[in-house]
């Protein structure tokens, strides 16, 4: 069996946030005994990540996505619970685990602006002590998946949003991680350079087997490139299993699509709990209780003129966007 690259147990984050009330006066007395209040980021998260897996981290802003990002990769120490990623506990911060990982954040840039690309790989070849000969093949091989051949000499301020999304990548897998951190990574982009990342990161795992752990509100994102992902909310773990299986753990309801024979103007009445959310003169699509699906079908076939029915699972869009709603409520 392959031992986990990535495992949680228990994991929590709690910050420790000051409290003023409003006024002058009440400005003054906290200088003097200051209040706080604790905020959970991160609640009890626990799982694994098998070598190679490309996971998907969802949840709504505050969520904790970014926080367990943090943790896994050292840059905050955990209130409680344990960790441990490539063989080594995060926030230790062992020169060997940095080696091992990387980190990339849709917003925030490790580029020099005011000098090219190249530069800047040149002194991260450096830094992870990368030999001349794997720099130049690993450089090559990137620069080729990316299509970013004439952006090596620009300085960095030059280029769009796109390219230096492009040039942060490189500089993320040129000591070849073994993990790679994925927040937001196509946070701005236009759907075209979107679609050229995925492109990119989906064939960059399949070349060299790292793992990935990807956040993004981009659900485009997580369909092309996560089998599995794991959802958080308000920092627990609501579901951690299968991406098709989503819509059938978190949702009550299936979705039917009638194709009618006839136009028809006047319905009959549905039983109760369907709710019709597209209408047309020969098409239907509603919403109906999941447990209930069989009997309203038959009901359906029965009282309309059907020409043809699919029972399909609900986006997933509309799944996750369910599960915010409701956790909001």
């Amino acid at each position: 069996m392959t031992q986990p690259i990535i495992q949680l147990q228990n994991l929590t984050k709690t910050y420790r946030v000051p409290v003023r009330p409003e006024g002058l006066a009440a400005s003054v007395k906290s200088l003097l005994r200051p209040q706080y209040t604790q905020v959970t980021a991160v609640q009890d998260i626990s799982f694994s990540i098998t070598p190679g897996e490309i996971v998907g981290l969802i949840g709504p802003n505050g969520a904790g996505k970014t926080t367990t990002l943090k943790m896994l990769s050292g840059l905050l120490h955990p209130s409680s619970g344990t960790a441990s990623v490539a063989g080594h506990i995060p926030w230790q911060r062992h020169p060997t685990y940095l080696r091992s990982i990387s980190m990339v954040m849709g917003n925030k840039s490790q580029m020099l602006w005011d000098i090219p690309p190249m530069d800047s790989f040149r002194v991260l070849a450096e830094i992870y002590a990368v030999p001349p000969a794997e720099f130049q093949r690993t450089l090559d091989e990137l620069i080729d998946l990316l299509e970013m051949q004439d952006l090596l000499t620009k300085p960095v301020r030059n280029l769009s949003l796109g390219e230096r999304m492009k040039c942060e990548l490189v500089a993320s897998l040129l000591h070849r991680p073994a993990v790679l951190f994925l927040d937001e990574p196509t946070l701005g982009l236009d759907v075209s350079m979107q679609l050229r990342l995925r492109r990119f990161l989906a064939e960059y795992n399949r070349r060299s087997h790292v793992s990935i752990i990807l956040t993004s509100h981009y659900m485009a994102d997580v369909l092309a490139l996560c089998p599995r992902v794991i959802l958080i909310h308000h920092g627990k773990l609501l579901y951690d299993g299968a991406l098709d299986g989503l819509a059938h753990r978190l949702s009550p309801f299936k979705m039917l699509r009638l194709t009618l024979r006839t136009e028809t103007t006047a319905l009959p009445p549905f039983p109760p709990g369907v709710e019709i959310t597209e209408t047309a003169p020969s098409a239907l699509t509603l919403r109906v209780p999941r447990l209930d699906t069989p009997a309203i079908t038959a009901h359906l076939l029965q009282t309309l003129p059907v020409a043809d029915l699919t029972v399909e699972d609900p986006p997933i869009e509309a799944v996750i966007d369910q599960v915010y709603s409701e956790g909001a409520a």
